[in-house]
């Protein structure tokens, strides 16, 4: 696939303890299990992308410790470029501690470490390659004047941009984010952006629509297990989701975002390429962990078969 990703944003190593219930204050629990892994929504996505063979980027900083150097080789090993991945001295790798309970649901802290350290320098030094790319992936893991920095770099060469503003940021600047191409935002998300209620669909649509108002090009809000709706100035669609059993959710939204790009700068096709996704997304909660429990372009075609009458 000739097209080109570039993704700018944060790499976390992910502190993965399966809980049968979060401990109350001043409690002591035992947990079943506890393991490592590589996340960071911006190096998800990215892994999300490549390993279904898109031609991947991405930019981001790592600290000088044993998780950053164990990061680099992980992206390095899932075929992303890592030409732009920089780091830096004396500071700590971004980490997620991840909690999941039984019923798959996981609440999550970041520490962002080193990822506050990727600064709107390091997009003009990347200029060139960057304008080699059809698609720019953003999130909110990295400083605001990053990410605005992004924004206007790839408006004014004609880049197609997706922003998942997440983690939710009260102080992100709608007026700062109207040239993204597509906006992907959860509910809380976009409730926060607008300062309108989204606890009904059709509450999400009339905030979405808000956004589309004010120069948003398309909306994608992802709804967990309920799917995710497209908005555009013509339409309103929601994308069914996959019905399976969930076994961690960890990392789907990011499986989604990340599926989705790869199909869309191969097809142009919308609705198409974020059904796709959804599949993708709906088969990664089915096995445990993050960028692990996303599947290969062999395996994904070998699950869409098996889904077929």
């Amino acid at each position: 696939m000739a097209h080109r990703i570039a993704v700018v944003g944060s790499n976390m190593t992910d502190l993965v303890t399966s809980i049968i219930r979060m401990p109350a204050p001043g409690e002591t629990l035992e947990a079943p299990s506890f393991f490592m892994g590589f996340g960071g929504k911006g190096a998800n996505q990215a892994v999300a992308a490549a390993r279904l063979g898109a031609d991947v980027m991405m930019l981001t900083k790592v600290g000088d410790d044993v998780f950053g150097q164990s990061t680099i080789k992980n992206l390095k090993d899932n075929g992303v470029d890592i030409s732009h991945v920089g780091i830096v001295a004396g500071k700590s790798s971004g980490v997620a501690p991840i909690f999941v309970d039984e019923s798959g649901e996981n609440s999550i802290l970041i520490i962002k470490g080193a990822n506050n350290e990727l600064k709107p320098a390091d997009i003009d030094a990347a200029a060139e390659d960057l304008k080699g790319c059809d698609l720019i992936l953003m999130q909110l893991e990295v400083p605001l004047e990053t990410v605005y920095h992004t924004i206007a770099f790839a408006d004014r060469h004609g880049i197609e941009t997706i922003l998942n503003p997440a983690p939710a940021a009260p102080d992100l600047d709608p007026k700062q984010v109207v040239k993204a191409t597509f906006l992907v935002p959860n509910e809380t998300e976009l409730a926060l952006l607008t300062g309108m209620p989204t606890g009904t669909d059709a509450e999400i649509e009339t905030a979405a629509r808000s956004l589309i108002d004010k120069g948003i090009r398309t909306v994608i809000v992802t709804l967990g297990s309920r799917g995710a709706r497209l908005i555009t100035a013509d339409i309103s669609t929601l994308i069914e989701p996959l019905r399976v059993k969930p076994k961690d959710t960890t990392g789907a939204g990011d499986a989604f975002i990340g599926s989705f790009a790869r199909y869309y700068v191969e097809s142009r096709e919308l609705e198409a390429s974020l059904r796709k996704a959804a599949l993708y997304a709906g088969d990664s909660i089915t096995r445990e962990g993050t960028q692990k429990s996303y599947a290969t372009a062999k395996e994904f075609d070998g699950f869409v078969a098996r889904l077929q009458p």
